[in-house]
């Protein structure tokens, strides 16, 4: 059993899921502080690749970063580098696919936040960014940390727009999702039932973590 699609999704997902760390708290504290006009514009614009279809994700990827594209035919051409059919065109896709889960459960720990304590931390003389991370990021940690493994999981499984984007090539391009269509259409159903069962595993650890999660908040 060649486990190239397991070993491709999972440093896939874990890319996707660093990248949407950053971005997602970037966004979720920045946007916050808004005028709730134009934050309402953002969160629908960021919150859109959860409810669109995957494919239709897909697509519009395609869009830019195609090699006939403006963005893609621009790093072809300058550097060599086609931005699609490869196995990291793979994390472009899945970055945004995931980046609303980040995004919508960041801002709700940072809606939680009692913003008193910053407040105070000010009234101390302690910096913006001291508060961020020792105060507001360690507040809020139960909802963050649920949010990334969330995103991991959902990165792991993803299929619409990482097979548009990416493809699948044997040993290249491959993950556990785009394996298990392969496979199923090829008429290999012994082990396509195989990579299912190592995707249940993987989701169903992913979910009782975030259980766990949100058991030990509601003890705090």
């Amino acid at each position: 059993m060649d486990l190239y699609p397991l070993f491709n999704s999972l440093r896939i997902a874990a890319i996707a899921s660093a990248a949407v760390f950053l971005l997602g708290i970037a966004a979720a504290y920045y946007i916050a502080k808004l005028p709730k006009v134009l934050k309402g514009i953002l969160d629908v614009i960021f919150t859109l690749p959860l409810v669109l279809p995957p494919t239709v994700v897909g697509y519009l990827l395609l869009l830019v970063l195609g090699p006939r594209r403006a963005v893609g035919s621009f790093f072809y051409e300058q550097f060599g580098i086609r931005l699609t059919m490869n196995w990291w065109s793979a994390v472009f896709a899945v970055l945004v696919v995931v980046f609303p889960l980040m995004y919508r459960t960041a801002r709700g720990a940072f809606e939680s936040f009692d913003e008193n304590l910053a407040s105070a931390g000010r009234t101390l003389g302690l910096s913006n960014t001291y508060i961020f991370w020792r105060i507001r990021i360690p507040y809020c940690r139960q909802g963050i940390i649920a949010g990334v493994v969330l995103s991991f999981a959902r990165a792991l499984g993803e299929y619409g727009a990482t097979s548009m984007i990416a493809g699948y090539t044997p040993g290249k391009t491959a993950t556990v999702s785009t394996a298990v269509y392969q496979l199923w259409r090829t008429g290999n159903d012994e082990l396509a039932f195989k990579w299912v069962l190592i995707n249940i595993a993987i989701s169903a650890a992913v979910l009782l973590i975030i259980n766990l999660l949100e058991k030990k908040e509601r003890r705090i």
